[in-house]
């Protein structure tokens, strides 16, 4: 059993949350394990109340998207062969669940979550605001300290591109504050 401080853990849930059709989402099987009930559990009192989950709240991964995902993967955290792509929630989603699942648990893994998205939007603003003033600093000055700001720029940019052949998604991760 998991304890109320590994619910709340911000990077146990955030090393949960993908990127995918530009969305942030986190999957099925990651949100039942923090739930701790078995994948199909969480599926049925989802497909039993179907009517909440409208698209953008809710979506099944493309054969395409679930190959990749589990190619992501090396270790194999998904219990085995699975025959049914996962079901990727959105933000909105992942609220919704709480009103399916009623559990003193789900509630606390709910805010747990919550407060994960909430914290990533926050650091996503705070990236923009510090290039935004970085740019309002660099029109101010002349161009003696340009190496300066293009090594800070340099800095602030992603360190790697994507692989060719990459499809939709990635997982965030953080390195010095940066979201790739």
């Amino acid at each position: 059993m998991t304890d109320g401080k590994e619910i709340n853990s911000l990077g146990r849930i955030e090393s949960r949350i993908f990127l995918l059709r530009g969305q942030r989402v986190m999957l099925s099987m990651h949100l039942a394990e923090l739930y701790e009930l078995e994948p199909r559990v969480l599926v049925q009192a989802v497909t039993r109340n179907i009517e909440r989950f409208p698209d953008d709240l809710m979506f099944r991964l493309s054969a395409e998207e679930f190959a990749n995902l589990k190619s992501q993967f090396v270790i194999s955290s998904w219990g085995g062969i699975r025959r049914a792509a996962p079901y990727a929630f959105t933000e909105q989603g992942v609220a919704m669940l709480s009103s399916v699942l009623r559990s003193d648990r789900a509630i606390r893994v709910n805010i747990g979550i919550m407060r994960a998205f909430v914290r990533l939007r926050q650091m996503l603003a705070t990236h923009a605001e510090l290039a935004r003033k970085l740019k309002e600093l660099e029109k101010k000055y002349d161009a003696q300290f340009k190496v300066v700001f293009d090594a800070i720029r340099e800095l602030m940019t992603p360190s790697e591109p994507r692989k060719k052949g990459a499809i939709g998604f990635a997982p965030l991760v953080r390195e010095g504050g940066k979201e790739h």
